[in-house]
């Protein structure tokens, strides 16, 4: 569904990606971990051409669109949804309009009826019902983290993008978001892509793992081929996690 091929990416004299290749399989979970400043996020935003690499190929859906034009991207991005680090509500507006905000924005026609039935069901799929009316102030950072996810889903996304989802949760609020992100992939079917540095988090619900280091692939696998893994960053990750 999605494929590097040999990504380059430069900031100045600054190598971020060097030449990494790998792909994401049609409705799969797939998790980038690696400690900060490895390029984890510079590759979650090729995939929806935030940035453009250097050197390199990307694939999606069989159409190579790291070089077509910024227009020729717009419907690239229409099948992919981002959920930021941070939830990045608009303060102003009450729950409800954030979430029915992308479907206002992308599909003007739909009748408020509609819009009205969209904002319910995302909702309730991220377990939320009754703050509707509440400002982004007014309710806590996890139930945020999952409005911003609400918000996503609502323009239906085929491909979730999850940056650093559980930065700055408690470990209840985090193994929610977590279960959250495994049912969505579940139930709607949707390819889903989480960087993070979490790797109790990737044994837990992912497929597969990536992990990179200085903007390169040292190991990749299934959560229990990387529990065998000799490499050593692997190891000093899982000397965090209890019971592995």
């Amino acid at each position: 569904m999605i494929r590097f091929n040999k990504i380059v990416k430069r900031f100045g004299e600054r190598t971020i990606l060097k030449g990494i290749s790998f792909e994401i399989r049609e409705g799969e979970i797939l998790f980038v971990l690696g400690t900060s400043g490895t390029g984890k996020s510079v590759l979650l935003k090729n995939i929806v051409g935030l940035m453009r690499p250097d050197e390199g190929e990307i694939w999606l859906d069989g159409q190579e669109v790291s070089k077509i034009s910024e227009e020729d991207y717009f419907p690239v991005r229409k099948k992919c949804g981002m959920v930021f680090q941070h939830p990045a509500l608009f303060d102003s507006l009450t729950v409800f309009e954030n979430v029915a905000f992308g479907v206002r924005r992308h599909k003007r026609e739909t009748p408020e009826a509609e819009i009205q039935n969209i904002v319910a069901r995302c909702l309730a799929l991220v377990n939320l019902k009754g703050v509707e009316q509440k400002y982004p102030a007014q309710i806590s950072y996890g139930m945020q983290k999952r409005v911003s996810v609400a918000r996503t889903l609502a323009v239906e996304p085929r491909i979730l993008l999850f940056d650093e989802p559980t930065t700055g949760l408690d470990p209840v609020t985090t193994n929610a978001i977590n279960q959250l992100i495994f049912n969505l992939s579940r139930e709607l079917k949707t390819t889903s892509v989480v960087v993070s540095h979490d790797m109790n988090c990737a044994l837990e619900i992912a497929d597969r793992i990536i992990v990179l280091d200085q903007g390169q692939i040292v190991e990749q696998g299934t959560p229990e081929e990387l529990r065998n893994s000799v490499q050593p960053l692997v190891k000093d990750f899982l000397k965090e996690v209890i019971h592995v």
